[in-house]
């Protein structure tokens, strides 16, 4: 039996978002792992003129392609990401649903910003992760467009319905210091989505970049679990 994963980044992301845990995945497993960039997205962002619609046909291309060689799809989506990949499993045959910081509400811009100047405070300490992690969200903000903002808006109002069609069993992670998609957002996915076999998880150290936070190695080691 062969199995496709497909990894989905979130708004304004990369696929630097969830690579960490896809390595992980790819050394420990023989699964075909994919984790394609977003139009517009990227270390670099263009998102001026992208719609929504291509975020999620990209992410459904991808789909299509892992379906082309593998018995058995898992889906891991990252913030809007999770938005979307609740969308494909909600509409092909998925097997198994991992949602990362799932926006199923809007994220909070100003949390945003509180979390960068947190990350710099930091920095100064000599933390230099954070130093790396505030100059992708600085980068992130000077590059977002107030058009591409309402994209991202109509993504989560589009993709929030099929919550109620997805079936097969999910795995919801939620960092319990992430204020950009608050705790009640992870309640939220639990409450909307109607399948039996659901796992709610909160990850006591982390912040919204889950599969960077301090918590990653219990992040990964749930989510192998889960899948595996």
């Amino acid at each position: 039996m062969s199995i496709g994963c497909l990894c989905i980044h979130g708004y304004t992301g990369s696929p630097e978002e969830v690579q960490p845990l896809a390595d992980f995945l790819s050394g420990r497993t023989t699964w075909e792992i994919s984790n394609p960039t977003l139009p517009g997205h990227g270390e670099e962002l263009d998102l001026q003129g992208h719609y929504y619609q291509e975020w999620i046909a990209t992410a459904e291309l991808a789909l299509l392609d892992l379906l082309e060689r593998n018995d058995t799809i898992v889906i891991i989506g990252f913030s809007m990401g999770g938005m979307i990949a609740a969308y494909l499993t909600a509409k092909y045959r998925i097997n198994r649903l991992v949602l990362l910081s799932a926006a199923g509400k809007y994220v909070s811009l100003p949390q945003m910003y509180k979390d960068i100047y947190e990350m710099f405070a930091d920095a100064w300490k000599g933390a230099l992760a954070s130093n790396e992690l505030f100059t992708r969200y600085q980068r992130k903000l000077q590059q977002t467009y107030l058009f591409s903002t309402f994209e991202f808006m109509k993504c989560v109002q589009f993709t929030r319905p099929y919550l109620k069609q997805v079936r097969c069993p999910v795995l919801i992670i939620q960092g319990e210091l992430d204020g950009m998609v608050p705790k009640k957002t992870a309640e939220f996915l639990d409450e909307e989505i109607p399948a039996e076999e659901k796992e709610l998880v909160f990850l006591k150290n982390s912040k919204h970049l889950i599969c960077h936070g301090d918590d990653k190695d219990e992040l990964f080691d749930t989510v192998l679990e889960f899948l595996d």
